[in-house]
């Protein structure tokens, strides 16, 4: 599936689904890493906790396994006094062949206004926007198509570590931290719906991407992606700004496309010895779960340069702005 969604670009997502960061304008973007910089505040104190969404109900459906996204997706609904209905699948009809519509006929039947999506195939997200037209949609991930919140999360994180050396205020940036920002994305880009999110992201922002991975594991679209391919890996290293490395993804068939994993870290993990071509001030990121010694080495995923921790604390209130952004207009208030 090609990155790139039809449709109108949205100037915000106030009231409206994330479904996809290609539809969504600079401004849109912007708006909600503004948002989400308020929302830090809120999980820095004593009492994590505002009315913002109190009364409204939001279900998280998540039909592929997950940690960070799950976990910090309920965290952040909670966090704005929403009531969280969580479907395990495991118990759930769906192991009975429920289908996908009557998974979600039936939780629309308790009374819903939103609902978290994760699922393995692409275009889930949108189909079930289809089915309840009346209650907003966020993607937490559907199949190789698009991580929308992963995008936003990683954006935020990287103004957000660029404005803290500059010593300036994050929220009165926009998007200047990115104009010229060299960011390169290393790994299984053919199956990643990160890559996709990231690079729509960073582009609307005004970054330079540049993307890195075996033949095999770069899709054949990716001249069109508005993005250029490192033909030399090591000096792509050198080049960047932001080093954004992808987790190879067994489960979407990374096997079938490497010789071996050990021949993937010989050819592109970042080891000690490729770190140490970075510039000192890069930044280096993951998504998680990072696969250690394989396409990132522990010291480097721990070292001063990694801000991986700082993608995953991130995530509430990232998340949270995209709650309480896509839900306005549906009662409460901030």
């Amino acid at each position: 599936m090609d990155w790139i969604d039809g449709g109108s670009v949205m100037q915000s997502i106030r009231g409206q689904n994330l479904l996809s960061l290609s539809e969504l304008s600079k401004e849109a973007i912007v708006e909600v890493l503004d948002i989400a910089e308020s929302f830090v505040e809120v999980n820095q104190r004593t009492i994590k906790k505002v009315p913002a969404l109190k009364g409204k109900v939001v279900a998280s459906l998540f039909f592929e396994e997950s940690t960070r996204t799950r976990l910090s997706f309920e965290t952040a609904a909670k966090r704005l006094s929403a009531d969280v209905l969580s479907l395990a699948i495991a118990s759930s009809s769906v192991k009975k062949g429920e289908s996908l519509r009557d998974t979600i006929a039936t939780v629309d039947a308790l009374g819903i206004d939103a609902v978290i999506l994760r699922h393995a195939s692409s275009g889930a997200a949108e189909q079930v926007s289809r089915y309840v037209p009346h209650v907003r949609v966020i993607n937490a991930g559907d199949g190789q198509h698009q991580h929308p919140t992963q995008g936003l999360l990683d954006a935020f994180t990287i103004r957000q570590t660029l404005a803290a050396r500059r010593g300036l205020n994050s929220s009165e940036t926009g998007a200047e931290l990115f104009v010229g920002l060299k960011i390169l994305i290393v790994g299984d880009i053919r199956h990643s719906r990160v890559a996709r999110s990231d690079i729509a992201a960073y582009r609307s922002l005004g970054a330079e991407v540049m993307v890195a991975g075996p033949p095999t594991l770069l899709p054949q679209s990716v001249a069109q992606w508005g993005v250029t391919h490192a033909e030399n890996f090591e000096e792509a290293l050198r080049w960047a700004d932001v080093v954004g490395l992808l987790r190879l993804q067994r489960e979407r068939g990374t096997g079938s496309f490497v010789p071996t994993l050990n021949e993937y870290t010989a050819t592109y993990g970042l080891t000690e010895e490729r770190a140490a071509l970075l510039k000192p001030e890069a930044l280096v990121m993951h998504p998680g779960p990072m696969n250690r010694g394989i396409e990132i080495d522990s010291k480097v995923a721990d070292g001063p340069q990694a801000i991986i921790e700082r993608q995953v604390s991130n995530g509430v209130p990232v998340r949270m702005a995209v709650l309480y952004l896509s839900m306005a207009g549906l009662g409460g208030s901030k």
